[in-house]
């Protein structure tokens, strides 16, 4: 009887984890892939990087420190002193 509920649990936890585990699958596969190397963007993707690939370095290279700036720039909220 103990080995029974012993091998119901056990078939009741991997149940559970394949049931985890496809959903895991099923998310990943409805991610967009960008567009591969090589081919023209289109028209309505105007966030596609153009150039090379050191104009492409440079260029989130510049995104990024504008970002670090812009952030730096910004008032951070004051705490309370208890």
């Amino acid at each position: 009887m103990r080995s029974l509920f012993g091998l119901v649990g056990l078939v009741v936890v991997l149940a559970i984890v394949a049931l985890v585990a496809k959903r895991q699958l099923s998310s990943v596969s409805e991610i967009k892939l960008p567009p591969v190397a090589g081919t023209t963007p289109s028209a309505t993707d105007a966030s596609a990087p153009q150039g090379n690939v050191q104009q492409q370095a440079q260029q989130l290279q510049q995104q990024f420190k504008a970002a670090a700036e812009a952030a730096n720039q910004q008032a951070r909220p004051m705490q309370d002193e208890k």
